[in-house]
């Protein structure tokens, strides 16, 4: 373990479990690092078939620590782009396994994840315009595709939403039990494991192909309106309200 993430492999898969139980799996500019490290690593290891992203305890994850947003930011990717970057272009399977909270870039990475089971009672948000900011991870992009007019309620108003509603969505693979979503996730893992790993990953790359280039142009734009989102005044005042609260 290390910087908040666990790493455990398992034969040809490897799990990586958020744990930073005590800010609900929030992910920090360590963590993020640490994700988009072994996601380079399972890359390029060919004996790997399947990633499971998941998080410890009783949440997947409560999105981005927002006291990095108040941090001083280098020219170039922030740390959660970065990690962003390398979720969508690996070259392994990746599989979610989403229990409790799934908040902000919590959901935003499930749109690049090639299976999402999610545990029933989980609750899904994309508050970002109630933190004064914009939407990240592509959504702008893919979540209307997904979701249709429901993209809508989701990222202008910050509406949660369910295993039920994401599995109807197309954003999850499969609503189980809850307490279940990494069971099944690891049943699909092993699934994977058994395929010829060259024409599994060649299969994923052939199914992500033609949305590539979209998915990076979005990223880039997204992350300089949300850069500059960061310094205005609805901004502050959101994370000011935040934080007292």
């Amino acid at each position: 373990m290390s910087a908040g993430l666990k790493v455990q492999r398992d034969g040809a898969v490897l799990t990586l479990t958020i744990d930073r139980q005590d800010r609900r799996n929030a992910l920090d500019t360590a963590t993020y690092a640490a994700l988009t490290e072994q996601l380079s690593l399972a890359s390029a290891d060919v004996t790997l078939s399947a990633v499971i992203l998941t998080g410890a305890g009783d949440h997947f994850t409560a999105g981005n620590d927002l006291r990095d947003f108040q941090a001083e930011r280098g020219a170039g990717d922030s740390a959660g782009l970065t990690f962003l970057r390398a979720l969508t272009t690996a070259d392994v399977p990746v599989i979610a396994a989403v229990e409790g909270y799934a908040i902000g870039i919590g959901v935003t990475l499930l749109q690049h994840c090639d299976f999402v089971h999610i545990g029933e009672g989980a609750t899904l948000r994309m508050p970002f315009v109630a933190l004064g900011l914009c939407p990240e991870g592509a959504s702008s992009l893919l979540m209307p595709r997904l979701a249709g007019r429901r993209a809508a309620q989701w990222l202008m108003q910050g509406k949660a939403f369910t295993a039920d509603d994401a599995v109807q969505a197309g954003l999850a693979t499969s609503a189980t039990p809850k307490g279940q979503a990494l069971a099944e996730a690891q049943a699909t893992a092993a699934d994977l494991a058994r395929q010829p790993p060259a024409a599994l990953r060649l299969t994923k790359a052939m199914m992500k192909r033609a949305d590539r280039q979209a998915i990076q142009e979005t990223l880039d734009y997204e992350a300089q309106q949300f850069r500059a989102r960061l310094q205005t005044e609805e901004a502050q005042a959101a994370f000011a309200k935040f934080f007292k609260k």
